[in-house]
């Protein structure tokens, strides 16, 4: 089933993302902990490419063996780093014989001292390109795009971002999702000014669970996100306990999520960092409100 199926209409829906693994020793393990998160029923499940493009020969099969075993609708990332031309047809190829419906296209993470470093290289530069390679193949895959509620940290200003996301969308987007955020009102003020900018397809908002004070450091430096000062204090309180750390930081997810449902976004995506603990506990804290649906 294509996400623009799933994620219309009024009714909250909750989806996730996992990572596939680095090495093939390691597959059989992201696999079950994968296939327990599948096992919530969500909307749907993506499968990222990995920095650089390392891990992308896993996402396929991952995002397969999900579909297959589970019935989960999934969404494979693509992205431009490490991607030909020929890299790319290859992989379409493989998405359609694989029965995937759904691709995001994505600049992808760069990985500074490395040959994927330098963009003049790439056949594919920005994700506007990959997204219109993907219209051209005919193809009848759902494109998603990724889109900054605090604007892309290579944007000028939010005017600029918000010509480049319209571009991306006018390419081909069917949806987009946002990346991380910890204060709503940014993404409600986001949402606003793209509207207004004449961008209406559907946008999933991306909520990442913090779980240990370790991990707020790398999203920061991922994302650029800015942290609301309630939030710093619950790290300040609870990062020195992972008990602690663990609970207050779902239970901080949940209540972002609850607020984005009772304020009419219906669609929100969760970065469960393959941990199926903590997608369970997400579920479990909104199953009423999902209708006892994800």
């Amino acid at each position: 089933m294509q996400i623009s199926e799933i994620i219309h209409g009024d009714v909250p829906s909750l989806s996730f993302e996992v990572f596939p693994p680095k090495v093939d020793s390691a597959f059989e393990s992201v696999k079950d902990a994968a296939g327990q998160i599948a096992a919530l029923r969500p909307a749907f499940m993506s499968v990222t490419y990995g920095a650089g493009g390392g891990t992308s020969r896993y996402t396929l099969d991952l995002a397969k063996s999900l579909g297959e075993e589970y019935g989960v609708p999934m969404l494979a990332h693509l992205t431009c780093v490490s991607s030909t031309k020929e890299t790319v047809h290859a992989r379409i190829e493989d998405m359609k014989a694989a029965g995937i419906e759904n691709v995001m296209a994505l600049r992808g993470d760069l990985v500074p001292g490395t040959e994927n470093d330098d963009r003049s290289k790439w056949d594919y530069r920005h994700a506007v390109d990959l997204v219109r390679e993907l219209k051209e193949s005919g193809t009848d895959f759902c494109i998603g795009g990724a889109c900054y509620p605090e604007i892309h940290p290579e944007s000028t200003d939010s005017r600029e971002d918000v010509k480049y996301l319209k571009e991306k969308v006018d390419a081909g987007c069917d949806f987009l999702t946002t990346q991380m955020f910890f204060d709503n009102d940014l993404f409600y003020n986001f949402l606003y000014r793209i509207r207004e900018a004449g961008i209406t397809v559907p946008v999933v908002a991306g909520i990442m669970p913090i779980t240990n004070a370790g991990q707020l450091d790398r999203a920061i430096k991922l994302s650029g996100s800015f942290i609301p000062r309630r939030f710093k204090a619950l790290v300040d309180r609870f990062g020195g306990s992972a008990d602690a750390m663990k609970q207050a930081g779902i239970a901080y997810a949940t209540d972002q999520i609850i607020d984005l449902f009772a304020n009419g976004i219906t669609n929100v995506h969760v970065y469960s960092m393959n941990k199926p603990d903590v997608a369970a506990s997400i579920k479990g804290n909104l199953t009423c409100i999902l209708g006892n649906k994800a």
